[in-house]
């Protein structure tokens, strides 16, 4: 439920997967794909990285709804320092998996809220570490067909079968994992206003 007098809630993304999340409990927003380019010109770290990326995506979309209250997300995953991009296709997703494999990846997912009624930008990164099991190309085979995860970085779904591939998940938000942490961005619509569920 959303107070009628509160600013319409845009989605700046074009991910399913925030989608379903932010359907769990708002009755009405509107998602938009911030189309921008996601290369990593200034070599920035993984953490700005995200920070940036969900910055520009949520900045992207404010151009032409500036009074709208604007959420953009963005999400890095790293293994050993390298950035683990979207594999896009099922070779790169077993090179992916198979590096993984019996090491822990980190997953950075940043959110940023703009405000229009405080003119206020509110920024958040939520932290989930995944230890990978060792496995084999076969199981990596196996679960890629299974999932197709090819749209996802680091090449699982965690709302799929992707835990076959885990041996832990260390987290304060497990839907940080899935691309937008809800309970930050529940508690901060709460904060501005937002009656939810």
């Amino acid at each position: 439920m959303q107070n009628p007098t509160a600013p319409t809630i845009v989605l700046a993304s074009s991910s399913p997967y925030r989608r379903d999340l932010l359907d769990r409990f708002l009755d009405s927003y509107e998602a938009v794909d911030p189309e921008i380019d996601e290369t990593n010109v200034d070599g920035l770290s993984p953490k700005k990285l995200s920070v940036h990326l969900a910055r520009k995506k949520a900045e992207a979309v404010a151009i032409n709804s500036r009074d709208a209250l604007i959420i953009g997300a963005d999400q890095v995953a790293v293994l050993e320092d390298k950035v683990l991009g979207k594999p896009g296709s099922h070779a790169r997703a077993v090179e992916q998996l198979l590096a993984a494999s019996g090491k822990a990846v980190k997953f950075l997912t940043s959110v940023c809220i703009l405000d229009p009624v405080g003119r206020a930008r509110y920024e958040h990164t939520d932290k989930t570490v995944v230890r990978f099991r060792n496995f084999d190309r076969r199981l990596a085979d196996a679960y890629l067909r299974h999932d197709e995860p090819y749209d996802c970085a680091g090449s699982f779904k965690l709302e799929g079968a992707g835990f076959v591939l885990f041996d832990s998940v260390r987290t304060d938000d497990p839907t940080g994992l899935i691309g937008l942490p809800m309970i930050w961005v529940a508690d901060r619509l709460l904060h501005l206003g937002y009656l939810l569920p």
